[in-house]
């Protein structure tokens, strides 16, 4: 199973939910880099469970410690390896999934896949949890991108069907996104939305044709989020309902004489290539499959069909949570493309 991307900075996560810990391996990433460790704190605190609204009371630090490859706080050129604690599990919580798998998460397939040697504890490797080794990689690719003009930007666009207006809270929640989370909770049930996450300053020219594209390569990233369902470019499915002659994004020059497009329904770029316009994609979040409801299973040892109540701390929703993730995400694989030969 293969838990590496990226082709010049490859990062690979390790770790599980309740396992002694999780992270990455960050190799290939420049040299002589100094990154501001506390505006990587401040990056993955946004990701770390106990704050944003709907989240799990899982409280954990999240705070990475460098194992290698820096040195008097510059990277040396060699792999960095960060290791970030798990504190406060309840494994206790999961005695259950051994033998009866969560409707909605990866507990039967990866039975299936192991032959019943997956660790089952809150999701095992497929956690949430292990995202944090990519906030930590994106945290890095996101500050060296800024030093080359390169900006990461996102925003929730929907919670629960409902699109957030533009006056939301530190969690990018409006009024009606909270009370949405908030009654889902109450009743013990979750739900999902959507994220919009734009790249800007990034040249014309990256990416390749077919099946190497810079709309491949960013949702090859996005897909190894858990929860993510869905990714779109541009107008994406919206645009399959217009006219040609209105989807098009007309080419014109701009003041200093570069090439641009007076709209951008084609989202940054056109034949898996950058057009020099901010690349912009959504990614759709399916509600959090953790729920106290009781729901239907199967029990994989007596062979006969049964109930399942899950308990442990769960998020009502995860989409605040996985806002970060998702700009972590397109930092690398924008950084990836950045140093393609």
């Amino acid at each position: 199973m293969s838990s590496s991307c990226g082709r010049n900075v490859v990062v690979t996560l390790f770790g599980e939910s309740h396992g002694p810990g999780v992270g990455c391996v960050i190799d290939g990433f420049p040299a002589g880099f100094t990154p501001d460790m506390d505006a990587v704190a401040a990056f993955m605190a946004r990701r770390a469970p106990g704050k944003a609204p709907g989240s799990t009371p899982r409280a954990e630090a999240d705070l990475p410690r460098i194992l290698s490859g820096m040195h008097d706080g510059r990277t040396t050129g060699a792999p960095i390896t960060a290791l970030i604690e798990n504190i406060n599990t309840r494994s206790g919580d999961y005695s259950d999934l051994v033998r009866k798998p969560r409707p909605g998460h990866a507990d039967y397939t990866l039975h299936v896949k192991t032959g019943g040697a997956n660790d089952p504890r809150g999701g095992g490797h497929s956690s949430g949890r292990v995202t944090a080794g990519l906030c930590f990689a994106g945290a890095l690719a996101i500050q060296y991108l800024a030093a080359k003009e390169v900006a990461i930007k996102s925003r929730i666009t929907a919670i629960a069907g409902s699109a957030v207006s533009c006056k939301t809270d530190k969690y990018g929640l409006d009024e009606a996104a909270r009370a949405a989370i908030d009654a889902a909770r109450r009743d013990g049930d979750s739900v999902g939305g959507v994220v919009e996450c734009v790249i800007e300053g990034l040249p014309a020219g990256l990416g390749d044709p077919m099946f190497d594209g810079v709309e491949n390569r960013i949702a090859s990233i996005v897909f190894g989020i858990p929860a993510v369902k869905g990714v779109e470019f541009g107008s994406g499915f919206a645009g399959s309902a217009l006219r040609g002659s209105v989807n098009n994004d007309p080419f014109i020059f701009n003041d200093l004489g570069g090439v641009r497009t007076r709209t951008n329904n084609h989202g940054g770029a056109l034949g898996g290539i950058t057009s020099g316009m901010p690349v912009v994609f959504r990614v759709a979040i399916k509600p959090t499959p953790s729920i106290s409801i009781p729901q239907d299973t199967v029990d994989i040892q007596t062979g006969k069909c049964c109930r399942i109540e899950i308990k442990g701390r769960h998020d009502a929703c995860i989409v605040p949570r996985a806002r970060p993730v998702v700009e972590a995400a397109a930092a690398l694989a924008a950084l990836d493309l950045l140093l393609d030969p």
